[in-house]
């Protein structure tokens, strides 16, 4: 008799849970639908100078988050991270390299093999050699000499496009299921580089094998891809060059008759007032190895080229 009573109690127990689990016709019970494919975190990504993270950062979008961390008053090429920071490059999901002799200091550190990516490997046969070994002073890195290989791949918007390559490589392993968006942010970048490079080779084609000058040995994928006719000193922008200095160049202007002196960063007044009254016009190339104080990569590629086009446009008016 006992089980004929719980009957009737089981039967609307069963009925309560039926009309509480389930909804209208084509819904999920309530309790049991799916959220959806959970966002996943973004990537680690360290890099060694700026341009790469300025690469990644416009190739990974949300998916990553991209950290620079050499401070902003040195040039990158003669930095070298502290322990705590090599300890964070070490937890990186991606270490993003220059190559070319960059990082100095990468054979002092111990970092996982498994997340370098050598952005420039791919273009290693046109790597630029320096057989000089001339040692001088570049802001606060101290002395050091420039030997090994040429390492601003980048200033050659052809490079950089392969060092963007790579990375855009590097991030679609790691995160296979955003390669495609990874790919058209690459191409969206690699289109900019290649407008940026036909606009140099117009300026190249103005300067016509006229000599050039530059003041500081880093212009020499620049140089090169555009087949400009130029020569190196090692001048810094805010420093005085001694007299010594100002002989040697004067000795160089005979053979190497430049109009133009290109510079890294502004120079001293009284220095861009003295090389004028030698004939030599000053004009700002900014390498942007390191973060600019305003504006990105892009806009300070494209501001080089004006000023460029500028100094050549102005000295055509003046021979007219």
């Amino acid at each position: 008799m006992k089980s004929r009573l719980y009957l009737p109690i089981l039967a609307m127990f069963l009925i309560a849970s039926g009309c509480t689990e389930s909804g209208p016709p084509g819904e999920e019970p309530q309790g049991t639908q799916d959220s959806g494919p959970q966002a996943l975190e973004p990537l680690s990504i360290f890099t060694t100078n700026y341009p790469l993270a300025y690469f990644a950062e416009r190739i990974g979008g949300e998916q990553v988050e991209v950290s620079f961390p050499a401070p902003a008053d040195v040039d990158p090429a003669y930095w070298a991270p502290e322990a705590e920071v090599i300890a964070d490059y070490q937890q990186a999901d991606l270490i993003l390299l220059n190559g070319a002799g960059y990082e100095k200091w990468l054979e002092r550190a111990s970092l996982p093999a498994s997340k370098l990516v050598d952005t420039s490997a791919a273009v290693a046969s046109s790597y630029v050699p320096l057989d000089e070994g001339v040692v001088h002073t570049h802001g606060p890195a101290g002395e050091h000499s420039h030997k090994g290989w040429a390492f601003t791949t980048w200033l050659n918007p052809m490079m950089a496009i392969a060092q963007a390559q790579a990375i855009q490589e590097a991030l679609s392993k790691v995160r296979p299921e955003a390669a495609a968006d990874f790919r058209v942010a690459y191409e969206g970048l690699q289109a900019d580089l290649l407008a940026l490079d036909a606009q140099l080779r117009d300026v190249a084609a103005d300067f016509g094998g006229r000599p050039i000058l530059f003041s500081h040995p880093v212009y020499q994928y620049l140089d090169e891809h555009l087949g400009l006719n130029g020569e190196s000193v090692h001048w810094e922008p805010g420093e005085m060059p001694t007299e010594k200095m100002w002989n040697e160049l004067s000795t160089l202007l005979q053979s190497h008759p430049a109009e133009f002196m290109v510079w890294e960063g502004e120079p001293l007044e009284e220095v861009e007032n003295r090389l004028a009254e030698m004939g030599l016009t000053s004009v700002i190339y900014d390498p942007c190895g390191n973060a600019p104080e305003s504006g990105d990569f892009g806009s300070v590629m494209l501001q080089n080229h004006d000023n460029l086009k500028m100094a050549v446009d102005a000295d055509s008016g003046d021979a007219n």
